[in-house]
């Protein structure tokens, strides 16, 4: 059974969003009550949305 890189940086992307779904929804209620915190998350996710239409635009 061959395994194609592609394949696995896509299966790992996926594992990698939805380890970070399940902790932004966790941390929803400490991103709430810290404006600073909400700041910080709201920049981490513009990267991540960056990096996936990067990751898009290379797969093309």
């Amino acid at each position: 059974m061959n395994s194609n890189p592609v394949m696995n940086m896509v299966k790992g992307a996926a594992i990698g969003m939805a380890a970070g779904i399940a902790v932004g929804y966790a941390g929803k209620k400490a991103v709430d009550d810290n404006p600073k915190l909400r700041k910080k998350a709201n920049k981490a996710y513009r990267t991540l949305e960056t990096i996936m239409d990067t990751a898009q635009y290379m797969l093309k």
